[in-house]
């Protein structure tokens, strides 16, 4: 019993609490059970909340109102970068070690006001920055369907938590694909909104422009739930957009019929596995059977996003870190002769080898006599970028292919070739770019069995066309359940 509601969606454990079927105690207990038996081999926690957990479903269990809302006792499980009021929000980082944030993000907010039942921290990469979760500065995660493999970075916890079980849903943040590519490499839906649709305050800024939070679950259904809850206007984000939300996972159900796709055919070709390759084309193939009209279309400035986004993402990111000085929060070095001197060693000690790279890129990008042949020609770069974006949209519903190149590699496989681990975000870093939503769903698997992820994206709060299309994705190859892992 314990592992059957453990393995539930979100939607059926909220279900199940209004109907009495089970109690929010019973789920609660079930998860944490869950975690300790198996988080010892997967490492998608850094820390778990289970008194609190269990006192919030107690007080679920005792209130009518609370079991009717919409995430009524439903485990969910934050990546580290979200703010909780006073419990320890690393990013991933030795230099936020000892961080208790004053707030919660409101994403927490609104999550705790849907019933939702909160129940411990992901592990990611150090301030988001990684495709692999191999740097976060506290361990390494491994992915559920293949301990020797990779989750996918940043939010390599949250899609570890989700496919191994754990929880039926988690939150993550998406800068290039941080939500999108371990959603991929773990066999999780993982959604990535218009940027301004949901608020990024309580979150551990990398790259402002950038970043997104969004939900990693099971189901389409449940990704759908989740957003209906965390989107919308939030007087402390002044980048949120201000336009209603809909309750998406209402309106879920398309024939194929509806939908232009537009495939572009750089997607399916050069630097691509063969696999993933095969896996999409049978896919588009069974989408065009089934009535959808299939498109090529022209993204002619694609090939310059991976460079593009690796000028403005470390530009920001060497910004919005220049705070973490030792002086008023976090990790200070014991050696501190001088001001300049204390600086310097709390920045080296306390940052992993990613985070001073990009920090290094970011501030030579902005430097004076750089700052227009990089920094500027990006953001030029960028411009041309949407405008490909909105010319295809003209023609087509969204825009299709495989989330990621490959399926999940070996743990250590690229740590040591930083230029082959961004490749990794080759087919994800467009849709921040251009402030698009995108959403991963598993379309198929590899020879050794490992999930491989059809990639959607859609115009500006388009969200509603990408799910639909990811609902009916899921009809076709259904969704993939926890990984088999034995024991409770």
């Amino acid at each position: 019993m314990a592992h059957h509601l453990a393995a539930l969606s979100c939607t059926e454990t909220a279900h199940g609490i209004a109907a009495g079927d089970w109690t929010a105690t019973e789920v609660v207990d079930a998860t944490l059970s869950r975690i300790e038996a198996h988080d010892a081999a997967i490492g998608a926690f850094l820390a778990t909340y289970g008194d609190a957990a269990r006192r919030r479903a107690q007080q679920i269990d005792a209130d009518p109102g609370l079991r009717a809302l919409p995430l009524a006792g439903v485990p969910i499980a934050l990546k580290d970068n979200l703010c909780v009021t006073g419990q320890r929000t690393t990013a991933g980082s030795r230099i936020l070690e000892s961080f208790l944030p004053p707030y919660s993000a409101t994403v927490v907010q609104r999550l705790r006001a849907a019933g939702a039942v909160i129940v411990g921290k992901t592990n990611m990469d150090e301030f988001a920055m990684g495709s692999s979760n191999e740097n976060s500065a506290y361990h390494s995660t491994a992915n559920p369907w293949d301990t020797s493999r990779v989750p996918g970075g940043s939010s390599g916890g949250s899609a570890a938590a989700v496919a191994a079980g754990m929880v039926a849903g988690a939150l993550g943040s998406d800068t290039g694909g941080s939500i999108r590519q371990p959603a991929a490499l773990c066999g999780t839906v993982g959604l990535k909104p218009t940027y301004g649709r949901v608020s990024r305050y309580g979150l551990v800024a990398f790259a402002s422009s950038l970043d997104q939070i969004g939900p990693i679950t099971r189901t389409v259904q449940d990704a759908a739930l989740m957003l209906s809850v965390i989107a919308g206007d939030d007087k402390n984000d002044s980048t949120t957009v201000p336009t209603a939300v809909p309750a998406f996972h209402q309106d879920l159900e398309a024939e194929a019929a509806d939908f232009t796709i537009g495939v572009p055919e750089a997607w399916l070709g050069e630097g691509v596995d063969g696999e993933v390759v095969n896996a999409v084309a049978d896919l588009l193939e069974d989408l065009e059977d089934a009535g959808a009209t299939l498109k090529p279309v022209e993204l002619p400035h694609e090939k310059y996003a991976v460079p593009t986004y690796y000028v403005v993402a470390t530009a920001e990111a060497s910004s919005n870190l220049a705070r973490y000085d030792g002086v008023r929060y976090g990790f200070r070095s014991e050696r501190q002769d001088d001001l300049a001197g204390m600086y310097a060693n709390t920045r080296s000690e306390g940052f992993g080898d990613e985070v001073k790279r990009r920090i290094l890129l970011g501030t030579f990008v902005l430097s004076a006599g750089y700052y227009d042949a990089y920094y500027g020609r990006a953001q030029c770069v960028r411009t041309l970028l949407c405008n490909d974006f909105a010319r295809a949209f003209a023609d087509v519903d969204v825009v299709v292919g495989p989330t990621a190149p490959s399926t999940a590699f070996a743990i250590g496989e690229k740590a040591d070739d930083p230029l082959a681990m961004y490749l990794s975000d080759v087919f994800t870093v467009t849709a921040n770019l251009a402030g698009l939503p995108g959403i991963s769903v598993p379309c198929g698997a590899d020879a050794q069995g490992l999930p491989i992820g059809l990639q959607i994206l859609g115009p500006a709060l388009g969200e509603d066309k990408i799910l639909r299309l990811a609902r009916l994705v899921e009809r076709l190859r259904g969704p993939w359940g926890p990984a088999p892992l034995g024991g409770p």
